[in-house]
């Protein structure tokens, strides 16, 4: 059984709507803190409120934009 990991492109939707972290966190109300280690993939808790809020944000419709499960090379 592959192992699977959880994949967030928020540095890709922030580099795609040419905006800052910081910009995104204050349109979504989120503390820099808070997104910050969601941005560099350093977080293993995803809050279901801030994905809503990110989403929100960027006008997205479609929560693959945001999220995405992918195969875990290290351990394939």
């Amino acid at each position: 059984m592959k192992t699977k990991r959880i994949v967030l492109h928020i540095q890709d939707l922030i580099e795609k709507e040419n905006i800052s972290l910081r910009e995104l966190g204050r349109q979504a109300d989120i503390q820099i803190s808070a997104l910050s280690p969601l941005a560099n993939g350093k977080k293993q808790r995803i809050d279901l409120g801030h994905l809503k809020r990110i989403a929100e944000a960027l006008d997205l419709n479609d929560m693959n934009d945001i999220i995405s499960i992918e195969d875990d090379e290290i351990n394939t």
